[in-house]
């Protein structure tokens, strides 16, 4: 590996001091575009765009964990304006995917719940995969799912760290 980019050979990574990692960060990427495509896949057959999505999955871990979620909540959560917030909520109400109701800790407030028609909506374009995915690490030794969740831990630090 000279520094010159060449066909076939991994872009980024070009040091020969790198090459024993390469397969590694290579199969990183192939697993990140095949879970874009899922991610497209499933936004296309839910009728969906991906604020959406994600929104409706943190609906769910929330609700399972006992939390409130109010609308100034999913604004943080999502990175987006309260207006670009209520204009999520409104599609995914009058969709049937959320309901909103009175929050009982600040009268000021609505707390943003999932409805059953999105646990059932989301269960039945997902529950395969989830199921070949569990399959997958229930076939690891602990040591490897060890391994596998530092890394994983380690590589969320790594990309946290780039600047804006």
């Amino acid at each position: 590996m000279n520094g010159k980019h060449t066909a076939g050979e991994p872009y980024w990574y070009t040091e020969e001091r790198d090459a024993p990692a390469v397969s590694v960060m290579e199969a990183l990427r192939s697993y990140r575009a095949a879970e874009v495509a899922m991610r497209r896949r499933t936004r296309q057959a839910m009728d969906m765009g991906e604020n959406e999505l994600l929104l409706l999955r943190f609906l769910m871990r929330a609700q399972s964990g006992g939390e409130l979620v109010t609308p100034a909540v999913v604004s943080r959560h999502l990175g987006i304006t309260s207006a670009s917030t209520t204009a999520l909520l409104d599609r995914l109400e009058k969709s049937g995917h959320i309901a909103r109701s009175a929050n009982p800790e600040d009268r000021r407030s609505v707390i943003i719940e999932p409805t059953e028609k999105s646990d059932l909506e989301i269960r039945h374009t997902l529950s395969t995969m989830h199921t070949r995915m569990m399959e997958v690490v229930r076939g690891m030794s602990e040591d490897d799912r060890r391994t596998v969740v530092a890394f994983l831990a380690a590589m969320e630090a790594a990309v946290d760290e780039i600047d804006a």
